[in-house]
């Protein structure tokens, strides 16, 4: 069973190695993958590149005849791959972390998108929206003093 965290505990993950990572078998994400339609990718530029300013990156050679496209993220990137009997995924999602969470929801609202906000959580401010086809995602900001 895992402890029971506190307020601004549960989302402040200690960024220290507390294990020998040479012994670990997982160290880190390297990036996500969200499915889309075919011909997503206009669409996909235009949500999280113009709405949400992330910058494009290219797909290596031998991937780009499977079509999406791929954005960096922090030191992360997120692909957006094309899925043949693409559904959206409604309750599965990615969560962005932010700095200015009601700048964030007012652009997204700019751009047609519904936001909903969600206070259930203490130590962080959040809201859920759609991507251009249905795809759950999360966009959070922490409230704590500290929030490294």
């Amino acid at each position: 069973m895992l402890p029971a965290m506190l307020d601004c505990e549960w989302h402040k993950l200690d960024q220290s190695n507390t294990k020998d990572e040479e012994n670990m078998l997982v160290t880190g994400i390297d990036h996500v993958q969200i499915a889309a339609p075919e011909g997503c990718e206009a669409e996909a530029r235009n949500f999280f590149g113009g709405l949400l300013g992330l910058e494009e990156i290219e797909k290596p050679e031998p991937l780009r005849s499977r079509g999406g496209c791929w954005f960096k993220v922090g030191s992360r990137q997120l692909h957006i791959g094309i899925e043949e009997h693409f559904r959206p995924a409604t309750k599965a999602h990615l969560a962005f972390a932010v700095n200015n969470i009601e700048s964030v929801c007012a652009v997204l609202k700019g751009g047609g998108v519904l936001c909903v906000w969600d206070e259930t959580l203490a130590g962080v401010r959040r809201f859920y929206a759609s991507d251009p086809w249905g795809n759950r995602l999360e966009f959070t900001e922490s409230t704590c003093a500290d929030s490294t």
